[in-house]
């Protein structure tokens, strides 16, 4: 941890997009471990090292992830194509707008991270549940990352068996739980144990390249399809209207980057809102393309039957899609310890805020309590990773989450800045602003509450 009320790797002249293009610790900072105000003088004066360039390409790196493998499904359960689209249009502009208005509150609060932000706009209540719900959502991610690593090492033994995948399945060296478990504890636990992660940046940045390949196989094995890969029924149209709302949650999950949005904002030389916003609409139009791309084009491959991760529906000996599926379990051993790392932040900065416990006078038994957060963490969410064999049924509850922080916590921090100005007259343009604070908190409120019951009634109880 940081000294007195600084945050974890605060260090900005670090943020260049070449050096940092995807280590998402210095995107998601631990909180603050006090509530006193920053220093002026060293934030929001062009003091940063990201240029506008730098600033597009890191929250498109934070948006991209191992999500993607989600979006066909998603537009096999909009019901197609043309849904599947409009729905993310239709997103799109909130969800950008979600990241504008954290940036103003930034600014008008002097926070330079999304938890902070809440606190200092919304009070204590909002920020103790926007951080507890960062590590909810952070502990759900690493869930989702251990079903994706035993997807795609089962693909990957049965190539090297060369055995039907019934058959290599039932060697104990080949079971999946196995496999998972022995990954996990090989590779990942080392990797979340240390207390700074800053180590990592090169191979976070591999994973980043990993995640675009995976997009390009996917379109080109569209456009040149194999003669095995006959589609079954594409459909056209939703099920039901209510159907559409399935995709919400894969949507949020996928665009989710307004966590580490806030640090970025402050990271760059001119952190003006003005500017932000055209920095975070390109951002998010190189992000819908990927996606879109990822899946329209998967959708179209297998139609609904498509699976849940898309790779799992391409045979095991494709040698392009075998590449795609090492490249995804690279993305996600390093994703793991990043995301631990940021949920053990949040938790360590609530136990030490609670506690009244300063750092410097906790700093001898801060490494045996990381390790106990760690060690419990990663059993957690091992242990239910292996008996949830479906990434869709995690995405759809970390989805709804997902949804809280795009849409209900920006609202709520703009109806907060927005009702604390003090004006004489309240013109049309600070009571448009308000209203759409209002709808955002709405809107966010349903898609959490939607996809959260339906996870519970429907996924979770399947």
């Amino acid at each position: 941890m940081a000294q007195g009320t600084g945050s974890i790797n605060s260090d900005y002249k670090d943020w260049e997009w070449s050096d940092d293009a995807g280590e998402r610790a210095r995107l998601l900072q631990s909180p603050s471990v006090e509530t006193v105000p920053k220093n002026s003088e060293s934030q929001g004066n062009g003091l940063g090292a990201t240029s506008s360039l730098g600033a597009v390409f890191i929250v498109v790196n934070a948006a991209l992830g191992a999500g993607l493998l989600n979006f066909p499904a998603a537009f096999s359960m909009a019901g197609g194509v043309a849904a599947g689209i409009t729905l993310q249009m239709c997103m799109l502009i909130f969800i950008i707008g979600g990241l504008v208005i954290l940036a103003y509150c930034s600014q008008a609060s002097n926070e330079r991270t999304y938890q902070e932000v809440v606190w200092a706009v919304c009070g204590k209540v909002p920020g103790v549940l926007c951080e507890v719900a960062i590590a909810v959502y952070t502990f759900g991610t690493c869930i989702a990352f251990l079903i994706i690593i035993g997807d795609q090492e089962d693909k990957i033994i049965a190539a090297l068996v060369k055995e039907p995948e019934e058959v290599g399945s039932s060697r104990w060296y080949t079971d999946r739980k196995f496999t998972i478990s022995i990954t996990a504890f090989l590779l990942i636990l080392p990797l979340s144990i240390p207390k700074e992660i800053g180590f990592q940046k090169y191979a976070s940045s591999l994973s980043v390249i990993g995640t675009w390949y995976v997009t390009a196989v996917i379109i080109i094995k569209y456009i040149w399809p194999d003669k095995e890969l006959v589609p079954v029924e594409i459909p056209t149209s939703p099920s039901t209207w209510t159907a559409v709302f399935n995709a919400m949650p894969t949507i949020c999950f996928g665009f989710q980057c307004h966590v580490s949005s806030v640090p970025v904002f402050n990271s760059m030389k001119q952190p003006e809102v003005k500017t932000w916003g055209a920095v975070v609409t390109a951002a998010m139009v190189i992000a819908l393309f990927v996606y879109t791309g990822t899946g329209v084009c998967g959708f179209l491959t297998f139609g609904a039957g498509v699976e849940q991760d898309v790779l799992m529906s391409y045979p095991s000996n494709d040698i392009p899609v075998a590449l795609a599926r090492a490249f995804i379990i690279l993305c996600v051993l390093t994703s793991y310890p990043i995301l631990h790392f940021c949920g053990r932040a949040v938790l360590e900065g609530l136990w030490l805020r609670y506690t009244g416990v300063t750092v410097e006078e906790d700093v001898v038994r801060e490494r045996r309590r990381r390790l106990l957060q760690t060690i419990s963490w990663f059993l957690l969410t091992l242990l239910l990773a292996l008996f949830i064999p479906d990434i869709g049924k995690v995405i759809s509850v970390i989805g709804g989450l997902a949804a809280c922080f795009i849409f209900v916590f920006p609202g709520l921090c703009l109806i907060q800045a927005k009702l604390s100005e003090i004006q004489e007259t309240r013109a049309i343009s600070w009571w448009a602003q308000v209203s759409y604070g209002v709808f955002m908190v709405t809107l966010g409120a349903f898609i959490f509450g939607q996809t959260t019951a339906n996870a519970i009634f429907v996924d979770l109880t399947a």
